[in-house]
């Protein structure tokens, strides 16, 4: 974990002795249950993990921000007058431009700042490192300048520069998650509407663990635009059959299971992912109200069962690591979590099982595959928000 007063003590040592003004947390998001629903207009159950981004800050000289990353010993400077063209190279640095010029773009009056970053969000995981990264930087930008900006439209500007200057055509679950998640609740986001609703999730005695298989395939990025396809085309399918039909969000479960040998076996496979599992998000929201946790595992396996056979997102890595972790006493159910292709799963688990669950995979799965995965334990966290210096 991050230790806040390093993040302090660093910033002198970067920036000439000077002591920051300020100090934001920007957590990381783990998804519990509603994977590729978001960008179908669709629900999804995410929370804040104890994981984080910080961002110290204070002002800068004249109208330039300058930027440390301790992970990556590099410091890059950007001009407020000039910020540059939106990219896409995904570098760290297009997340923090593409945050400031699109703060400026929303009509925000920024000043230059000093900022140094640090981080224990693993980095292409599945747990949204680049939300947490521009959300913290956005925080620190508009403290240093004294500027305010409503909670959800700060989400929507950081969604915006992910999108234009990261080349990610990500939804708005993560900078939401990382903006408005409560302490021990999940956020139920209606990605349509954008309304939403808090859950608590952090019940007695259980907790919830991340496995990462440090695992990433090449595959993903030209796998993601191709499922987006995919599902626009089971859209205009439905869109015959009823003009109502927008999103995979407006189809029901007993419209897919009419329809599945007219489509294309392909479109109706991921058709059939989306909207189940934008059901066994609502259905999961109601368990954890009850208190079933029981139920909730239930609907998490189900879900990467889905993803693997249906929506085709997996890997062995991860489906290796969800059969070793389903197994062990006290797991209640365990997917794969973000994108897909490696990265994280998540685990829901009793307090006395996270033992036994990490001996498991040391065991059975760390002996199998070349890279070791890692065991991130986490509680239901807060949302971004200044911290005490």
């Amino acid at each position: 974990m991050v230790n806040p007063q390093n993040v302090v003590q660093q910033f002198g040592q970067h920036f000439d002795g000077a002591k920051p003004e300020l100090l934001v947390r920007a957590p990381g998001r783990v998804n519990l249950i509603g994977e590729h629903t978001d960008y179908n207009d669709g629900f999804v159950l995410p929370i804040a993990t104890q994981q984080a981004t910080w961002v110290a800050a204070a002002p800068g000289h004249g109208r330039t921000v300058r930027a440390h990353s301790v992970a990556l010993d590099e410091t890059a400077q950007i001009d407020l007058d000039n910020p540059g063209p939106p990219g896409g190279s995904q570098r760290w640095v297009d997340y923090v431009r593409g945050v400031a010029a699109c703060l400026i773009s929303s009509g925000c009056r920024l000043a230059g700042a000093d900022l140094l970053v640090d981080s224990d969000v693993p980095v292409g995981g599945g747990m949204s490192s680049s939300a947490a990264l521009e959300v913290g930087v956005a925080k620190a930008l508009l403290g240093i300048s004294g500027d305010i900006v409503e909670t959800v439209e700060l989400a929507l500007i950081c969604r915006q520069a992910e999108n234009r200057y990261a080349g990610v055509p990500c939804g708005i679950m993560d900078q939401f998650a990382c903006l408005l998640c409560r302490k021990g609740e999940a956020l139920l986001l209606d990605c349509r509407t954008q309304h939403y609703e808090h859950v608590r999730v952090q019940l007695p005695g259980a907790c919830f663990v991340i496995v990462d298989t440090q695992v990433k395939h090449a595959l993903g990025r030209s796998e993601y635009p191709l499922r987006q396809q995919q599902c626009r085309q089971g859209v205009e399918y439905f869109r015959q059959m009823d003009p109502k039909v927008q999103a995979l969000r407006d189809v029901s479960p007993e419209m897919v299971g009419r329809h599945l040998s007219q489509l294309d076996p392909v479109v109706a496979a991921r058709c059939h992912h989306v909207v189940t599992e934008n059901e066994r998000v609502l259905l999961a929201a109601t368990a954890f109200k009850k208190g079933d946790l029981g139920q909730v595992g239930k609907l998490l396996l189900a879900s990467h069962e889905s993803l693997r056979d249906r929506y085709e997102v997996s890997c062995a890595e991860l489906d290796s690591a969800v059969e070793v972790v389903a197994g062990v006493e006290g797991v209640y159910g365990a997917r794969m979590t973000g994108g897909g292709f490696g990265g994280c799963a998540v685990v829901l688990a009793r307090e006395d099982a996270v033992k036994l669950l990490t001996e498991a995979i040391e065991s059975r799965y760390n002996r199998v595959y070349p890279e070791p995965a890692r065991i991130l334990t986490t509680l239901a966290a807060a949302g971004a928000g200044l911290e005490t210096l």
